[in-house]
Parts: C-alpha cells; structure tokens; sequence
C-alpha cells in the first residue's frame, strides 16, 4: 500500500540530486544529518534502507499559465551528500554532493512528467513499472511519469547506473 506521506517521502528521494556514488564504509555526510529516512525491507531494496542526507543547494523555478495554475518546474544545483545503509548488516555506500536538473511538467491528468539529468537517485517501489524494489543511482538522463497514486512509469534511462541495493547487499 503507497500511503500518502510514504509518497512524498518516495517523491523527493527520487527527485534528489546527488553525487557519483563512493564505494566505502566512511561516512560522507555530517555527523549530524539533515534528513534521515528508513525504508522497510521490500520497498526500496529488499533489505531495510536507511537514507541519511547532508548539505546541498538548488534553486527551483516554477512556471505557470495565464490561470497561475503550474504547468512546469525546472530545478538545477547540488543535491544532498548521502549515505545508504542497509541496517539489516551495517554495510554503506555514501555519495557526496553533485550537480543535476528536474525537469517537471504538470500534466492535465494530474500526473507528473519528470526528466532527470546529471547524478540522480531512482527509488522504485513493487507497484512501480518496473516494479521494484530498487535504489538505483543514475548518471546520465531518466524520464519518468508519476500518476495520481505516486506510482512512477519509468520511461527512459541512458548513461551509468549503479544498483546501490546490490552494493549494500
């Protein structure tokens, strides 16, 4: 079941920007992050995730039609440090903060159009296509569309991937 709050929560995790994934048990956030969020097993990776995020800047400009209804956003920057932690072992993956663009267009159904470029992290959950669950950090461009549940409809996806599900595993 995809609760309200867990699709927002799923929503700006997926829309994050952040940076090329560091392969190591250190920790590249601060000792005292930002955000936290714990994912149950079977939703982000089969493992319960835990997420931990630090610093970033990004500036966000929203468009509207002649109604001032949103039609579009574009934002750019840095997303946040992160470090992925599989609390079922311990083991972490941390990345720290890169630049990307989010390309949203508000479509007339209510759902979302999303492209993503620059260094971005996909969380799908099982009633996602494809379903999950995955954590999947991507560099290079995903687009994605996101219905009136939260549910994403993963459209494209071209450059490097890494399976950060897999890395913790």
């Amino acid at each position: 079941m995809n609760t309200p709050k867990r699709s927002r929560i799923r929503y700006l995790l997926a829309c994050m920007v952040i940076a090329t994934a560091l392969f190591s048990g250190s920790l590249a956030t601060a000792a005292d992050p930002d955000f936290t969020f714990v994912f149950p097993a079977g939703t982000a990776c089969s493992f319960n995730l835990q997420i931990d995020g630090s610093g970033g800047n990004s500036h966000v400009k929203v468009f509207t039609d002649k109604n001032g209804n949103v039609i579009r956003s574009i934002g750019a920057g840095t997303g946040s440090a992160l470090l992925f932690t599989n609390l079922d072992t311990g083991k972490t993956v941390s990345t720290k903060s890169n630049g990307a663009v989010s390309h949203t267009t508000f479509n007339p159904d209510r759902s979302l159009t999303q492209t993503l470029t620059g260094h971005n992290v996909l969380i799908l959950f099982p009633t996602d296509n494809p379903p999950g669950p995955s954590t999947t950090l991507i560099v290079g461009r995903v687009v994605f569309t996101v219905d009136v549940n939260g549910n994403f409809n993963v459209q494209e996806v071209s450059g490097n991937t890494t399976y950060i599900c897999g890395a913790l595993s």
